[in-house]
C-alpha cells in the first residue's frame, strides 16, 4: 500500500441502506478512495450480537457489499471484505478484551440502548463487541475512522485500548483519530423531522431506501410532513421543509438560496414532487449498478474473495507481532 494515510470503516449488513446512509455516509466513501489507502468491511460478526435469521444474513451480506460498489467503491482501488472471512479480527479482539476494563464496557450507552430493546438476548457479544470493533481498527493499524455522532464513544475505547496496551508493551498500535467527512448532511425522517431516518422506523413512508422505485420514492415524498405555512424557505420551526431542503441539496448541489428561488411563489406540492423527482434520478445509477452486480455472483465472489486475501496479508502482520508482544510462542 502507498504511504497515504489509512481509513478503515465498516457497515452491518442490516438491510438495504437509507437515503440518511447514503447522503451521510456512503457516497463519500468512493472519493475518499482517490485521498486514503480506504479498507471497507461488511461487519457480519458484529450483526450477530442480536439475533438473525441465518437465510437472511447471508443475503443481506452480499446485498451490502454489491450495494457499497454499486455507490463508487472500487475493489480495485480499495480493500473491501467480509468480516468473517478474515480471522486475525476475531483473534486480536481476544488480546485487545484482556487490555479492556470491564468498567469501560458497562458504560458503553449502545449496550444500555440494544439491552433494552432485545431483553430478551441481553448475551456476552453484546457486551463485548466494542473490542471486536477496536480489533477491526487497530489491527490494519488505521489512522482515520469515519464515525458519526453514536460512533465516538466507541472509536474513544479503541484508543483507550490501543494506548493501554502500548504502554504495556511497548509503541505498536496506531491511535486512530476520528475522520469527520467534509459533506454528510443529517437526513430526517420524512415523517417525524425531528427523528433521523431509519429503516426500523414503524411508518414506512419515514424512510426512503435507495432501492425503492421511482414510484416509490415520489409517493414518500408527497406524503411528507411539513408545516402549515407555504414558504419553501430554511429557517427555525420549519423542521420538515428544512429537511427536504437539505435533502434536495445534496442530490442536486444547489445552495439553500438557490431552492428558495426556484421555488418561489410555488407550492409545498410542487417542492415535494420536485424533492421526490430528484432524488429518484440521483438514485437511478445506483439501482442499475446494484441489479447488475448482485446478478453476477460469481463477480462478487471473486471481489471479496480478493479483498480478503488482502486484508489477511496486511492484518496477519499486526497479529502476528501483537502476539510476540504478549508473550505467546511462535507458531513456527
Amino acid at each position: 500500500m502507498s504511504d497515504k494515510k489509512l481509513i478503515f470503516s465498516g457497515i452491518q449488513p442490516t438491510g438495504t441502506f437509507t437515503l440518511g446512509n447514503y447522503i451521510g455516509a456512503i457516497r463519500n466513501w468512493g472519493p475518499l478512495q482517490d485521498e486514503y489507502n480506504c479498507i471497507y468491511s461488511i461487519v457480519d460478526m458484529h450483526a450477530i450480537t442480536v439475533r438473525q435469521d441465518p437465510i437472511k444474513l447471508r443475503q443481506h451480506t452480499l446485498e451490502a457489499y454489491a450495494l457499497l460498489m454499486a455507490c463508487g467503491v472500487d475493489p480495485e482501488k480499495s480493500i473491501m471484505f467480509i468480516q468473517s472471512h478474515v480471522k486475525t479480527h476475531a483473534e486480536l479482539n481476544w488480546i485487545l478484551a484482556c487490555s479492556t476494563q470491564f468498567g469501560e464496557l458497562s458504560r458503553m450507552t449502545q449496550f444500555k440502548d440494544k439491552s433494552q430493546r432485545h431483553p430478551d438476548d441481553v448475551n456476552a457479544g453484546l457486551f463485548t463487541y466494542p473490542v471486536l470493533m477496536a480489533a477491526d481498527i487497530l489491527v490494519y493499524n488505521a489512522d482515520l475512522v469515519p464515525v458519526g455522532v453514536d460512533q465516538k464513544q466507541h472509536l474513544e475505547l479503541a484508543r483507550n485500548v490501543a494506548q493501554r496496551f502500548n504502554q504495556k508493551y511497548g509503541e505498536f498500535f496506531t491511535i486512530p483519530d476520528a475522520y469527520i467527512p467534509k459533506v454528510g448532511a443529517k437526513v430526517m425522517s420524512l415523517q417525524d423531522p425531528a427523528k433521523k431516518m431509519s429503516k426500523s422506523d414503524e411508518n414506512p413512508n419515514a424512510c426512503i431506501l435507495i432501492l425503492d422505485d421511482k414510484d416509490t420514492i415520489v409517493r414518500k415524498f408527497k406524503r411528507a410532513v411539513t408545516d402549515s405555512e407555504t414558504e419553501v424557505c430554511y429557517r427555525e420551526g420549519k423542521d420538515g421543509i428544512n429537511n427536504l431542503m437539505t435533502i434536495y441539496s445534496a442530490v442536486t448541489n444547489k445552495s439553500y438560496e438557490e431552492i428558495e428561488k426556484e421555488f418561489s411563489g410555488k407550492g409545498y406540492g410542487d417542492f415535494k414532487l420536485a424533492v421526490g423527482e430528484a432524488v429518484a434520478d440521483h438514485l437511478k445509477p445506483v439501482r442499475d449498478e446494484f441489479a447488475k452486480l448482485i446478478a453476477d455472483k460469481a463477480y462478487l465472489k471473486e471481489c471479496y474473495t480478493k479483498g480478503a486475501e488482502k486484508a489477511l496479508r496486511i492484518s496477519q502482520k499486526t497479529v502476528t507481532k501483537a502476539y510476540r508482544k504478549v508473550g505467546f510462542v511462535d507458531a513456527r
